[in-house]
């Protein structure tokens, strides 16, 4: 599998002419102000194939022109409302340029000139969408922080046993991190939205059910389910998966996975489904190292 990155800059308004203007300002905030909002994207390319003689999966050059002429010379400085057909909204079938509809919307656009294993469009450092196939299922990832503290110890053990298992984890007085937190979720992209969910109630509910609580605190102390379960990064990514699992369901998506970055060199990852896409999964990790 190899990999390629394009970046392009756009702008988009999400404003469906079916709703009142109260009611667009209500499902899209300031998403939805004229004359729309800007962003600099990033698209990463996973294509797969056997070698050639040459030693390629694909000539880079030809990938490179590929994804200019199918993508970033028809999307570069251009409002997405109106560049491509599926996004004209006056139309059966439009839908709102959203990160995961226009990641699909690119899809189908190289299918027919690289061998795609996967899409990745990020829209900010915060927000990106990944789309394995042909499908409307696209994956969609919000990423947050906090900062806590914690101590590692266990109660029933001695301070040379837990000095012993968490090293300088176990210091009576605990130590504090600036927690980086990436929840990625699941589902069938809207075909009038063009959202797998509700973005806003999706960042609202990672704020309520998890920042606010955890943020500025002394997680062994003030965060009741610590009290009695050892506050290692694995275990704090598992409460925020059972914490998120069913209020995401209420929003039409999955819960796919949470990702918790202790620190440079400690990240936990837990996957709340392994889903039969019958696509290529391996293609997320190729698009994530990318």
């Amino acid at each position: 599998m190899i990999t390629r990155r394009a970046c392009f800059s756009a702008s988009h308004r999400y404003w469906l002419p079916e709703l009142s203007a109260e009611e667009n300002q209500a499902r899209f905030g300031p998403c939805s102000q004229a004359p729309g909002h800007g962003h600099n994207y990033e698209l990463i390319v996973a294509m797969g194939g056997p070698l050639d003689a040459d030693g390629m999966v694909l000539n880079l050059s030809d990938v490179k022109h590929a994804i200019r002429e199918q993508v970033t010379a028809q999307l570069d400085f251009r409002f997405l409302n109106e560049a491509w057909p599926e996004f004209d909204l006056q139309q059966s079938g439009g839908m709102l340029p959203t990160t995961e509809a226009l990641t699909l919307a690119i899809w189908r656009r190289l299918q027919p000139h690289l061998p795609l294993m996967g899409l990745r469009l990020y829209e900010t450092d915060k927000l990106w969408a990944d789309v394995l196939g042909d499908s409307m299922e696209a994956f969609l990832t919000i990423k947050t922080h906090f900062a806590a503290a914690h101590r590692l110890a266990r109660p029933e053990l001695s301070p040379e046993e837990n000095d012993a298992i968490y090293g300088k984890c176990a210091r009576p007085h605990g130590h504090g991190h600036n927690y980086m937190l990436e929840v990625t979720v699941r589902g069938a992209i809207d075909p009038r939205t063009g959202m797998v969910c509700d973005l806003t109630a999706l960042q609202g509910l990672v704020d309520d059910l998890v920042v606010e609580p955890f943020d500025h605190t002394f997680l062994n102390k003030d965060v009741a389910h610590f009290a009695t379960t050892v506050p290692t990064a694995e275990n704090i990514a598992l409460h925020i998966a059972d914490l998120l699992s069913a209020p995401i369901a209420g929003l039409g998506a999955s819960l796919h996975k949470v990702r918790l970055q202790e620190s440079p060199n400690n990240a936990a990852e837990v996957f709340a489904e392994v889903p039969a896409l019958g696509m290529q999964p391996q293609a997320l990790e190729a698009l994530a190292s990318a």
